[in-house]
């Protein structure tokens, strides 16, 4: 063994100050808090967002619109899925049940098909609203649109 190799006993060396433990120790008095001032007191917590006194930022940000409590989201589907799903998955009806097995909706969303793509096979498909042009697109194809 040599002096490079030396080393204290484990447990020897104390990792962190004790604060506030007389002026003795080096850290009593303010205990490394300073004077005065909300952090010094015991029992302080600064809030979340707190800026010292600075208007905070949610509150200086201009807000803007209405946001609509009664607002109706609908997950929207469109004919190029379907035909896809005809095509691969060989389906001649689409349920929301089809659409959740292929991860294209959750359980409790609300289905609108969409006018997006071309849909040649001959499908029913149940949802719980379509666009004009969707519909029309799927009576021509030979298909039936059902509204839940």
């Amino acid at each position: 063994m040599s002096l490079n190799q030396l080393k204290p006993a484990k447990g020897s060396i104390q990792t962190s100050k004790r604060l506030g433990r007389g002026e003795g120790s080096g850290s009593g008095g303010t205990a490394s808090r300073g004077h005065k001032g909300a952090k010094s007191r015991s029992g302080y917590s600064r809030k979340v967002g707190f800026e010292g006194g600075q208007m905070p930022l949610q509150r200086r940000v201009p807000k803007f619109g209405f946001t609509n409590p009664n607002r109706v989201e609908y997950q929207g589907i469109n004919l190029d899925v379907l035909q896809m799903l005809a095509d691969e998955k060989k389906a001649t009806a689409i349920t929301q049940e089809v659409l959740m097995s292929n991860g294209l909706c959750q359980k409790k969303d609300l289905i609108k098909i969409l006018g997006r793509g071309e849909l040649k096979a001959k499908l029913t498909v149940t949802a719980h609203k379509f666009s004009a042009t969707a519909k029309a697109a799927i009576e021509a194809a030979g298909g039936t649109a059902e509204t839940i």
